[in-house]
């Protein structure tokens, strides 16, 4: 039997170089070229409007951009009828200066009004407001295609959409001159066209002259003008009056007529008014809709009355008026983004109780609250209750549950709701998938992610940056860098540009195992492809460094962090502590760890370990337990206790043990990255503390929780140890296991492999 230095894995070309080749082998490190530059389309004209004299004030309207000519831009085929859509087209490609005549040439007894009002609205939807208002003033001057109302209205529309309210008064006024009969129609539009420009009192002045001429309002005028004073601010008083006005015209209000007037309530928080007119409205039979509610909850949200909604509700229900599902679930939406979970419940049963059936949506809005709150029990119950109350899930339902169970850390339960999801016929979406990868990626489930990225693969789906970098997570978790490479190549060659998470999943994929080159290599290529470094990618680089034992180059990129105005978080904190501590530089530890606690923020358990083990290799034993009974009597954090009791021996047998297990399985629902940090940093304090059975006893639960699962590998003919992502107390701890497990089958006579490997140094 020989002991290896060797690794026994695939040894691709070293990562250092080849990175900077550009050959499309699966294996090289290529990274994308930097996106095309836009062009920015220029504005050719722009111009100042005034306000009509008669206006009680002026205002510019906005620079308008001159639309040119462009034979691109042709009416879908169809839309129109055949001499329709020729116009249209003829018309579109008409140079600034071309002849509207000679266009309109051989349409002349082709074309009625109603088919020259389907080019005024094509142009109109396009806001292509010069060629309407040529079109327009050509049409005036002939006989043949004068026009009517009809028209009219509609380019007083378009002109008031645009902000040009000197041609919208300019039309409106020449109408008479030009033989057409200003109706209801022409004036709803011009009092639409100040209306929506501010110019609410113009709007009052319109609504009162064409009383004077005899021409009765209608409904959407009288909404139009609410719509304009309620938005200008004209005081409540005001409005109450033109609503009073319109019923004793006869004018019936209508849905937006109420909906206009709680907006209105809302946005000046308005809570007894939106309360009046809400009965209003019931009492005159309008059914109120999602849009009702919406300004409802937004009222008594502001007042801290959402109860005042339930209330309302209530009423209605009583009445024999059920409120639709919507409106329920608008008042659940609002106390789902406080987080108060007992009103929520409070109406969900309120509606059950009235015989109003929940839907998804209803469900979705619960589960996150639920998830948010990390009650996920009672998740689990409430979907169990929403598939047995016949209430399909959709994928919007599933993605929140995915969501939440991933963010918790539950990560093989996501997998296992993917199954579900597709056993239901339910099709998976991007945010699904997205969804699913991180979980896998975050708990370090690479077979999983590798399945779900083939199984979009095959529905042809192109998986987003956010998903690739789910998967590149994955391998790394697993200590698979070339996989994680190729990962980071087929993002490339698909199209999918890599963010700052992705360039920093890489980074920490390496840095794990102490690849500095790599992660070098890396930074540099993120700062090629204009992706700006943030502060996750400095602990990555100094993470590297240290656990590659380039302990100087570790402090020389903290500084460098410093340099770039990168705020370090506590993450970096730990990591530059750790390479103090792994340096065995035992008074820059203590000033590092003083400076953690100066910043108000209870160092983490890692920081503890840290320590401890420090003070042990040091023979500083009075600190040790000093820095040990402070970690016992913490108030903060159970963590800390947990953890601390179990270094001092008090949870050895079994039935206490479950509280460390308990621990263990808490931080492992934060992940691998935090779960590999945690073990590490435990191990080193237990091994130097000379507790090494309880150490061994800690490197079987990080298996069990599938950390490191390189760590260990058995063959027939090959026995191997890869400690190289373990700290020093961890690579003995695992060693030891090692060998005492090669002894015992020694000692019972078992058949030995013919090789052992023990690999301290991977160089990918």
């Amino acid at each position: 039997m020989t002991l290896s230095p060797s690794l026994f894995l695939p040894h691709p070309s070293s990562i250092s170089t080849s990175l900077f080749k550009s050959n499309s082998n699966a294996n090289q490190f290529i990274f994308p070229t930097k996106a095309p530059k836009i062009s920015i389309h220029r504005r050719f004209l722009s111009g100042y409007w005034i306000l009509p004299s008669d206006s009680p004030g002026k205002a510019r309207a906005k620079t308008r951009e001159l639309i040119l000519g462009n034979p691109s831009v042709t009416v879908e085929k169809g839309k129109y009828s055949y001499d329709v859509e020729t116009l249209i087209n003829k018309l579109s490609s008409l140079p600034p200066r071309g002849s509207i005549a000679r266009c309109l040439e051989i349409f002349k007894s082709k074309l009625s009004l109603n088919d020259f009002a389907l080019v005024f609205k094509e142009f109109a939807q396009r806001g292509d407001w010069q060629r309407s208002l040529r079109l327009f003033k050509y049409m005036q001057r002939q006989i043949w295609c004068k026009p009517n109302e009809h028209i009219y209205t509609i380019m007083i529309s378009l002109l008031g959409r645009e902000g040009l309210l000197e041609k919208c008064s300019e039309i409106f006024e020449e109408m008479p001159s030009h033989g057409v009969a200003r109706t209801v129609f022409s004036y709803t539009a011009v009092i639409n066209a100040y209306g929506r420009n501010g110019q609410y009192h113009t709007a009052l002045e319109l609504l009162d002259r064409m009383k004077k001429e005899m021409i009765l309002p209608s409904v959407l005028t009288y909404n139009t003008v609410i719509n304009a004073c309620a938005r200008g601010g004209l005081d409540w008083e005001g409005l109450l009056g033109l609503f009073a006005e319109m019923r004793h015209e006869g004018v019936q209000p209508d849905l937006v007529t109420y909906n206009t007037l709680l907006s209105a309530c809302a946005s000046r928080s308005l809570g007894d008014e939106a309360e009046m007119v809400f009965r209003t409205m019931n009492e005159g039979g309008i059914v109120p809709d999602i849009t009702t509610y919406s300004h409802l909850v937004e009222t008594f949200g502001k007042l801290g009355k959402l109860e005042k909604v339930s209330e309302l509700l209530k009423e209605m229900e009583s009445g024999g008026n059920l409120p639709d599902i919507m409106s329920y679930n608008v008042l659940l939406e609002a106390y789902a983004q406080l987080g108060s979970i007992k009103d929520a419940m409070g109406v969900f049963r309120q509606m059950q109780a009235a015989g109003c059936v929940p839907n998804a949506a209803t469900y979705s809005i619960l589960l996150n609250l639920y998830g948010r709150n990390g009650r996920y029990d009672d998740v689990r119950e409430l979907f169990l209750e929403m598939k047995a109350s016949n209430t399909e899930p959709d994928a919007a339902t599933y993605n929140i549950l995915i969501q939440v169970f991933g963010e918790g850390g539950y990560f093989k339960e996501v997998v296992t709701l993917f199954h579900d999801m597709v056993e239901e016929n339910i099709e998976p979406d991007m945010e699904t998938y997205e969804g699913l990868i991180f979980a896998c990626g975050k708990g370090g489930l690479q077979e999983d992610a590798e399945k779900i990225l083939l199984k979009m693969n095959e529905k042809g789906i192109v998986p987003s940056s956010k998903a690739y970098t789910g998967v590149i997570e994955a391998y790394g978790q697993a200590a698979l860098y070339e996989e994680a490479l190729v990962a980071f190549n087929t993002m490339n060659e698909v199209g999918s540009s890599p963010t700052v998470e992705t360039y920093n999943s890489l980074i920490h994929t390496f840095a794990r195992g102490g690849l500095y080159k790599e992660c070098e290599v890396i930074l540099f290529r993120m700062g090629e492809s204009g992706v700006a470094r943030n502060v996750d990618s400095f602990n990555g680089i100094i993470e590297a460094f240290r656990q590659g034992g380039q302990f100087e180059e570790a402090v020389k990129a903290y500084i460098e962090m410093e340099k770039a105005r990168c705020d370090p978080d506590e993450r970096t904190l730990e990591v530059v502590l750790s390479v103090y501590c792994i340096a065995g530089l035992v008074d820059e530890s203590v000033e590092q760890f003083q400076e953690i606690k100066a910043t108000g923020t209870l160092p983490s358990v890692m920081c503890y370990c840290m320590m401890l083990a420090v003070y042990a290799k040091s023979d500083r034993w009075d600190d040790a337990y000093e820095l040990l009974d402070e970690m016992l009597t913490n108030k903060v954090s159970s963590i800390h206790q947990v953890t601390g009791q179990m270094i001092k021996g008090d949870y050895d047998d079994d039935s206490n043990w479950q509280m460390v297990e308990y621990v263990f399985d808490k931080l492992n629902s934060e992940g691998c990255g935090l779960g590999m940090r945690f073990y590490n940093t435990l191990l080193e304090a237990l091994w130097w503390l000379g507790q090494k059975e309880r150490a061994a006893r800690v490197l079987n639960e990080a298996s069990k929780r599938g950390l490191f699962p390189e760590l260990f590998r058995y063959s027939k003919h090959v026995w191997s140890v890869d400690v190289h992502r373990m700290w020093e107390g961890g690579a003995y701890t695992a060693i030891s296991l090692w060998l005492n497990n090669m002894y015992e089958m020694f000692m019972t006579g078992e058949d030995l492999p013919q090789l052992a490997s023990v690999i301290v140094v991977n160089e990918a």
